[in-house]
């Protein structure tokens, strides 16, 4: 993945801004990268100030051939087109994930709709779809109350990781602060921690 130029995406869905566990990890793990890396570029995108859900309007306009589009079809698209340049850019994406009741946030699962679209990050083929985004690594940092990753209640990460997967992001790693409706600060620290110690492997 070495290359001139690092681009990160850096992606918060957290519905709380000041306070944010899953934002000051992201900005940690952001602000390490570009320290490790003289030419990271950061984008920043945060999806919990509201995008367009997925309509009958923007699924027509997708499904008609790009050459066939009117000027509607193109302006209803406008946002996911932007979502997928992003995405077709970056070298490493960083994702906020707090748990909220034991999935990914509504923001999250909107960008999700957006960005899943075939013959823009996936494909398909005899064998199936086939994910467009490969050669690049996802690192996930998750905020839960109460919800251990991996455990049974946990329908985000295994979640997140299938649509990753799906449009062919398949290096992902997951960094977690699980506990903190009981214990605010140590599943805080740690995850520091733990982000501190990562072996990025991603200098340009």
């Amino acid at each position: 993945m070495a290359k001139s130029q690092l681009n990160i995406l850096k992606i918060d869905s957290s519905g709380r801004h000041d306070g944010s566990a899953s934002r000051q990890l992201t900005q940690r793990l952001a602000d390490r990268l570009a320290a490790e890396n003289s030419n990271a570029q950061i984008v920043s995108r945060d999806v919990s100030f509201g995008l367009p859900v997925v309509t009958e309007d923007w699924i027509g306009a997708n499904f008609t051939p790009q050459d066939l589009r009117n000027d509607a079809q193109k302006n209803v698209l406008h946002q996911s087109d932007e979502l997928v340049s992003e995405l077709h850019a970056a070298d490493v994406l960083v994702i906020g994930l707090p748990i909220y009741n034991f999935g990914v946030p509504a923001a999250l699962k909107t960008w999700i709709d957006l960005i899943c679209r075939a013959g823009e990050t996936f494909s398909y083929s005899d064998a199936g779809p086939e994910g467009l985004l490969t050669g690049k690594r996802a690192i996930v940092v998750v905020a839960s109350g109460g919800v251990p990753v991996g455990s049974p209640a946990d329908f985000a990460t295994g979640y997140l990781t299938q649509v990753l997967g799906f449009v062919g992001i398949t290096d992902v790693i997951y960094v977690s602060a699980t506990g903190l409706a009981m214990d605010p600060e140590a599943p805080l620290r740690s995850a520091e921690a733990e982000i501190d110690m990562l072996d990025l492997g991603l200098a340009a």
